[in-house]
């Protein structure tokens, strides 16, 4: 039987790998003093790109789709959703607005799952806010189009105590300080996932979790760097380290080192991504054009709009427009094809 005792990481001996991006990303940690340097309006602007992000690409992980216009839409409140992907959404924009603002007075404790699975759910025909009633299985396609079953989650009947008993020893072992919480975080994520409490949902609020667990140690890189978007660009090997940490679950047996490695590694590039976000504000004196050419300058290869649009966040898609015309009239650039296939090269 799967048991829950996160003691033992306190002599637990890390290769350089894991140690050294905790120390990186610890860091980088301390140069987040960085952004109380901003102008208001800028933190903001940041801050709703990564949460619209997140949302978009939580979401997308789940197959649960929009467009683009109607996501920005739906998170400004400007429509209201058209069906149930677009439901689903809403509620997840509600359940991050509340991790966000309120992380400090949000325990880790069943209840507080439940309730953050409510709101998931609140705008949709799908019952939140309660653990599961049937088996879930995970399951993965084969190329051919058949499924087959990967991992069996913990029964529904062992559910409600598995829930509590891994939130205590998370909090207990957290709160002595003998264990690094870079380490624990991603241990936590794969015995919520393992246990996959929720006939649905359960990778939208280990997500959730992911980002509430980090604002509790200090690490804010989230709310203004999507890292679920970081995990839907890398979600094959997202989904390989999961399963690799949970074989052997059952028997406590399973090395969960997999999955901390990608944890950390998703963490850094979050955390680098920040610090290239915060060069380009410095240079907040460029113009559009200038910062646009800047972002190219970066990029190997043809490039979208969308992809100038990720590098450069506090400028308006009608600012990107103008500038890629402009360097494309002073021949800077080229452009090729057109509408949605249009892609450009320098």
């Amino acid at each position: 039987m799967k048991t829950f005792n996160y003691s033992i990481f306190k002599e637990a001996k890390w290769d350089n790998e894991i140690l050294s991006s905790v120390a990186k990303i610890n860091e980088f940690k301390g140069k987040q003093s960085n952004l109380n340097f901003l102008n208001k309006a800028k933190i903001t602007k940041l801050m709703d790109n990564a949460n619209i992000q997140s949302t978009i690409f939580s979401n997308k992980i789940e197959g649960i789709i929009t467009t683009s216009t109607r996501i920005k839409q739906i998170y400004a409140n400007k429509s209201q959703p058209k069906n149930r992907d677009e439901c689903e959404i809403l509620g997840y924009r509600d359940a991050l607005k509340t991790i966000n603002e309120n992380y400090e007075y949000i325990p880790l404790k069943s209840s507080y799952i439940l309730q953050l699975h409510r709101d998931l759910f609140k705008y949709s025909y799908k019952q939140g806010g309660s653990f599961k009633n049937q088996q879930n299985y995970i399951t993965e396609t084969k190329a051919d189009g058949s499924k087959f079953v990967r991992f069996t989650p913990l029964e529904p009947s062992a559910t409600p105590d598995a829930m509590d008993n891994l939130c205590l020893e998370f909090n207990l072992a957290t709160s002595s300080l003998d264990v690094e919480p870079l380490i624990l975080i991603p241990v936590f994520i794969v015995d919520f996932l393992c246990i996959h409490p929720f006939n649905d949902g359960n990778g939208r609020i280990s997500r959730l979790l992911t980002d509430l667990l980090l604002y509790k140690f200090g690490y804010f890189v989230g709310k203004y760097i999507s890292i679920e978007k970081i995990i839907d660009e890398t979600k094959e090997v997202y989904y390989q380290a999961l399963f690799d940490s949970s074989f052997n679950w059952y028997e406590n047996c399973n090395d969960y080192t997999p999955f901390i490695k990608y944890f950390l590694h998703i963490l850094l590039k979050s955390h680098k991504t920040l610090m290239e976000q915060l060069l380009n504000l410095e240079n907040e004196k460029l113009t559009a054009v200038e910062q646009v050419e800047k972002a190219i300058s970066t990029i190997y290869g043809k490039f979208s709009k969308k992809n100038i649009i990720e590098l450069c966040p506090l400028l308006s898609e009608t600012s990107i427009e103008r500038a890629l015309k402009e360097l494309i009239t002073a021949r800077k650039i080229k452009k090729y094809g057109d509408k949605k296939a249009t892609y450009y090269t320098k």
